[in-house]
């Protein structure tokens, strides 16, 4: 082999090389100053999804709307912690185990004996949009756990069905009345599918408590559909939501992302990709979302004065999470995501 030939390919090396290792030290100086002492808790179910596309089983992955954002921020190496429950199971063992696997505190999961962790089964359509069947075996005492510390600006996620179960309710309202007192962030997802929109005018009085605790609340076009019997974000805001909480974020499948806030209205742009599964886009819009309000420093008492750059790369946060996560079956943003998005910032 001639003698440049050898040079040039030990020249390309040691190119990659000190690229890789500058990437690394850009990792390491971003984990140094921005790991998280904040704490991120959420607060809603742990299922395992069985996906299925063209009727076959294609995998099977540990979920849940709450849990889908906080893996994806443990990933992130945020300070995140679960309160949940599940089986003391196969499905359940498994799901611990990708919790700690994924740096998610696991302490105040409550383990049962007495019923099975729950299962789904979504079907996938060509444009990788999911219809679901649940399978969930519950014990009669439910969620038994101590609440974690909360401290002054820690976040806590909320969101789905489970923040309005009947059962689940009064342990719901005391934890919320704990972190308020504390002085959390409360971030509240909708996230209310069409199975329970004939319970919304029995369930609404909840709703709107958790409005009242919320400090930012998300949904879908969807979402707002089933709840208030109209999609249009903007009359559900300023008729509904706005007296209770003052920051919305109202998402639309691919398009565009509206925030309300402060009296006024803007839209942001989304990326157009041919997704793979749309399973956990909401969830993970809501994990970038938060990633941003930590990212950038913004407290509870910040959002009252909220410049327009600031949301600007708060909502960019959201929508490169839910992007990333269209383009696999995983339910959360991957491992090599955050990685570049950590050394990239």
């Amino acid at each position: 082999m001639p003698t440049h030939s050898k040079n040039w390919k030990k020249s390309l090396t040691d190119n990659q090389t000190q690229k890789q290792t500058q990437r690394q030290k850009v990792l390491n100086k971003f984990l140094n100053t921005h790991t998280a002492v904040r704490r991120i808790i959420g607060l809603g179910e742990t299922i395992m999804d069985i996906i299925f596309k063209n009727e076959a089983p294609t995998a099977a992955v540990p979920g849940g709307s709450v849990f889908n954002a906080i893996i994806s921020l443990g990933r992130m190496k945020q300070n995140v912690t679960m309160i949940s429950e599940t089986g003391n199971d196969h499905v359940g063992h498994a799901i611990l185990r990708f919790m700690k696997e994924n740096g998610v505190s696991t302490e105040n999961v409550n383990v049962f004996s007495d019923g099975r962790s729950a299962i789904s089964l979504a079907w996938l359509d060509n444009g990788g949009d999911a219809d679901y069947m649940f399978y969930k075996d519950y014990p009669n005492a439910r969620l038994e756990v101590e609440w974690p510390e909360i401290k002054n600006d820690d976040i806590v996620m909320i969101g789905s069905y489970f923040v309005l179960n009947p059962v689940l309710r009064p342990k719901v309202r005391e934890f919320l009345e704990y972190a308020r007192n504390d002085g959390a962030l409360i971030y509240y997802d909708l996230n209310f599918r069409k199975t329970h929109r004939a319970d919304a005018v029995r369930l609404y009085a909840d709703i709107l408590e958790n409005l009242d605790y919320a400090d930012i609340v998300r949904g879908s076009t969807e979402d707002i559909f089933n709840i208030f019997g109209y999609a249009d974000a903007e009359k559900v805001y300023k008729s509904a939501i706005e007296f209770h909480c003052k920051n919305m974020i109202c998402t639309d499948a691919g398009g565009d992302v509206k925030l309300f806030t402060n009296g006024k209205c803007r839209s942001f742009e989304t990326r157009k990709i041919d997704a793979v599964s749309t399973i956990g886009a909401g969830d993970n819009f809501n994990a970038g979302t938060v990633y941003g309000l930590v990212r950038h420093g913004v407290g509870r008492e910040d959002l009252a004065s909220l410049t327009d750059s600031r949301w600007d790369s708060i909502i960019k946060c959201g929508i490169d999470f839910a992007t990333d996560v269209c383009m696999s079956y995983s339910n959360s943003v991957s491992k090599e995501f955050a990685e570049t998005y950590m050394a990239g910032i």
